[in-house]
């Protein structure tokens, strides 16, 4: 059962001269995560606005567990939660007085309220912190809580706009963990993400997105091997560039790519281990010891650049219209 469709929405602003969506087609089947990857300005933050009823949409259609976003958005309010980029928390009160408001707020009772606050306080590490002030958090509590915060009516489906931006390393890896848990609970996850391996570590699937419209979709290895799979990397003496760029080209089948002044060598291989142990061979032969060698994964910018031939350089600020050149 699909949980997320969403069919031929438009979004522009400037008297149409920012198209934010361009004709989006999309869908999430019940119980999974997709992955939503684009730079700043794809539309991945406009597409998470009209499908949680944030916006209206120019043209298109989209339902959220079988509701029409547009005919019926307080019966989807009612099944979703929604984290956005920027914790939406107020910094003068305590993270306690955060959650029971969002309670209070979703008509929860009051009851309810302080059992669900207290139940996500522990769920998320923050009971020690719950009567401090917000502005006396860490950014990943900050995170933490935000998230805790829509999930405090249990929600069938879930948005998380960037969720894990500004954190720090230890910080995201905490997030994953939560993130994966919920969706082990059965919850449908729409995630945006400018960061690769958190698609890696958390989809099921990933559509690309660029200048409001899907342009690729599929698990992370099928999009990566769109651009080649694994890459070849290898950085050499000077004096041993030429022959060691033969070697390489002996073993990948393609003239590799040279960076001179790095001395480095890249070429895409099928197979990547058996090919990294070839070069290996033909180099010690060759009496050519590398500096650097090691096989690359594609980054997100290597699928990017691969599907579009650009990267996106137009952020549209959905509220304001306004337009920032990255």
């Amino acid at each position: 059962m699909k949980s997320i469709i969403a069919q031929g929405l438009v979004k522009t602003y400037r008297n149409g001269e920012v198209r934010a969506l361009d004709g989006l087609d999309l869908d999430v089947e019940e119980g999974t995560v997709l992955g939503l990857l684009g730079p700043n300005g794809s539309g991945k933050t406009t597409t998470v606005r009209v499908l949680a009823t944030l916006l209206t949409p120019d043209e298109g259609s989209a339902s959220v567990g079988g509701v029409d976003v547009l005919k019926h958005p307080d019966q989807v309010r009612n099944m979703i939660g929604l984290s956005g980029q920027y914790a939406a928390l107020d910094e003068t009160l305590t993270g306690w007085d955060n959650l029971t408001m969002f309670g209070r707020l979703y008509h929860l009772s009051a009851s309810a309220t302080k059992a669900r606050a207290t139940e996500l306080l522990e769920k998320f590490s923050l009971t020690e912190a719950a009567r401090r002030p917000i502005k006396t958090y860490s950014g990943g509590m900050r995170r933490r809580l935000d998230l805790a915060a829509s999930l405090i009516i249990k929600p069938k489906v879930l948005f998380l706009d960037e969720p894990t931006t500004g954190l720090d390393p230890r910080g995201r890896q905490e997030m994953w963990q939560v993130i994966d848990e919920l969706v082990k609970g059965g919850v449908t996850l729409l995630l945006t993400t400018q960061y690769l391996e958190e698609a890696d570590q958390l989809a099921d699937s990933i559509a690309v997105i660029d200048a409001g419209k899907v342009i690729a979709r599929g698990t992370s290895d099928e999009l990566k091997n769109q651009v080649g799979g694994e890459r070849l990397e290898i950085t050499v003496d000077a004096s041993h560039l030429t022959r060691a760029v033969e070697l390489v080209k002996q073993v990948a089948g393609v003239e590799p790519i040279v960076d001179t002044g790095l001395r480095r060598i890249s070429a895409p291989v099928n197979n990547g281990s058996n090919s990294l142990v070839q070069v290996l061979r033909l180099l010690d032969e060759a009496k050519i010891h590398p500096l650097d060698i090691g096989l690359k994964r594609p980054s997100l910018d290597d699928v990017f650049i691969s599907l579009t031939g650009h990267v996106a350089e137009i952020e549209a600020e959905v509220f304001t219209g306004k337009k920032k050149r990255k």
